[in-house]
Order: C-alpha cells, then structure tokens, then sequence
C-alpha cells in the first residue's frame, strides 16, 4: 500500500562491495546499495533519513559520503570513528552531511566505550554532534552515570531487551531519544514498549526501517510502520515518522 504521510527513516544501512567491508565475527552483509534503497522503499514516502555505519564498515567515511552523495537533500550521515581523528577530519565529514558519531557496544566495529565521554564532548562542542549507542539496554546501568554528562544521546532498537527497559526509560525521561526500529531483534512487545516510552516523552521516538535488516531474525515489513500509525493518534504519529528526527538530525526547516 502506498504510505501519503511524510518519513523520515531515521536508520538505515547502505552496503557498498566498491568500499572496504571487514567481517564482524564472521559475518559479512551481502550488497544493499542506494538503488536497492529506493526500491525496497518505493512506496514509504520517505523524504529522508539517516545512513548509519554498520560494525562491518568500522571506520570506513568513503562509502558512507558517496552514498549520501547520491542519496541527496534530506539524508544524513551516523558513523563511527577513532578517537584520534582531527578536528579538521570532523569538521569535513559535518560538511558531507554526517550528524551523529555511533559506538556499537553489541557488535564492535566502532571506538572503544572507554573514549564515549571524551569523544562524545568533542564532537558536540565542535559540530554538534550526538551520539548514538546500539546498547543492549540491560547494560545501560554500567554507562548511566557517563551517559548523564552527554549533551544528545540516542539508544539504538528500542534498547533490545525487556529485562533492561526500565533504565532505557529512566534515560528517556532525561531527554535521550530513541529508535523505532529492528523490532524483531527485541524480546518484547514492541507496541507496549513505544507506548511507554511515549508516554515518558512524547518527543523521544524516532522511526526507521533499519533496512537492509543485517542479521535480524526478520527483515523489516510495511507492518512494522502499520504498527506505529495503527497504535498513536496522528498528531504523536507525525512526531515518531518526522518531525522528532527532525529535530535530532537538525533538518532545514
């Protein structure tokens, strides 16, 4: 079915064989390139989003340029990068369209927890950068009192895990935002977990396909989008699809 309300996907991978791609613990993606993107979501109405640097790509910036480069007006960049990159090397990639560094603690492939605070600080004082965590949420009580000091912080899949939810609320009630997407990576109701996080903070919610799904037990589905108009009124809806990563990745208005 065709989709007429604006989206914004805020979660994306593009997949590019012409640049450099490391397994990450054995596993390598197959290709998902831009075209593949715009004909998986030919009928989404996504006027946006935001390409998100895989552990498998770790610090690589060329695939991810080239493919906002292409992509055009309304995508933005996450990636990841060393702690020892300049502040020229930050200040060209803002230029490129990168809006937020990524620190994969569930798959590696990213900078090391130990620089989150130092690295985090910087790349927001410098450009305004956040920072986004794909966290299982059970762990987040180890980076509280960290993840308290950060400007912007963003929490990847809904946090993943029901054991841990009640910590990812505790950040959402101090501003942190996060990720409708990957919803069969999580071991939870979804709808109820949204609902909650909702309630805590009605400008906290972002939506993406997380497309292409690498390694999720299902691949995004139409029906993950049903799920978010079907349980919200429209008003809360045009905050998860747009107007909140609007926001967080600092659109032109």
């Amino acid at each position: 079915m065709k989709f007429d309300k604006p989206i914004f996907d805020s979660h994306l991978h593009i997949i590019d064989d012409r640049f450099p791609l490391k397994p990450n613990q054995g596993y390598l993606p197959p290709t998902f390139t831009v075209a593949d993107y715009r004909q998986q979501t030919a009928d989404l109405n996504i006027k946006g989003g935001a390409v998100v640097s895989g552990s498998f790509q770790e610090f690589d910036q060329e695939y991810l340029k080239s493919a906002l480069a292409e992509l055009g007006p309304g995508y933005v960049g996450v990636t990841q990068i060393p702690a020892s990159t300049t502040d020229e090397e930050i200040l060209a990639l803002n230029s490129a369209g990168i809006r937020g560094v990524r620190f994969n603690i569930q798959r590696g492939g990213s900078e090391s927890i130990t620089f989150l605070e130092q690295l985090a600080k910087r790349v927001y004082d410098l450009v305004k950068w956040h920072v986004e965590l794909y966290v299982d949420s059970r762990q987040l009580p180890s980076l509280f009192t960290t993840l308290q000091k950060l400007p912007v912080v963003v929490i990847d899949h809904l946090g993943l895990s029901k054991a841990g939810f009640k910590h990812l609320l505790q950040l959402v009630d101090k501003g942190a935002y996060v990720k409708a997407t990957g919803f069969s990576r999580c071991d939870f109701d979804v709808v109820t977990g949204m609902r909650q996080i909702v309630a805590a903070n009605p400008n906290a919610l972002v939506f993406g396909t997380d497309l292409p799904s690498t390694r999720a037990p299902r691949p995004f589905s139409e029906q993950d989008l049903q799920l978010v108009i079907n349980n919200f009124p429209a008003p809360t809806v045009e905050k998860i699809l747009w107007s909140n990563a609007a926001k967080l990745y600092k659109l032109p208005t």
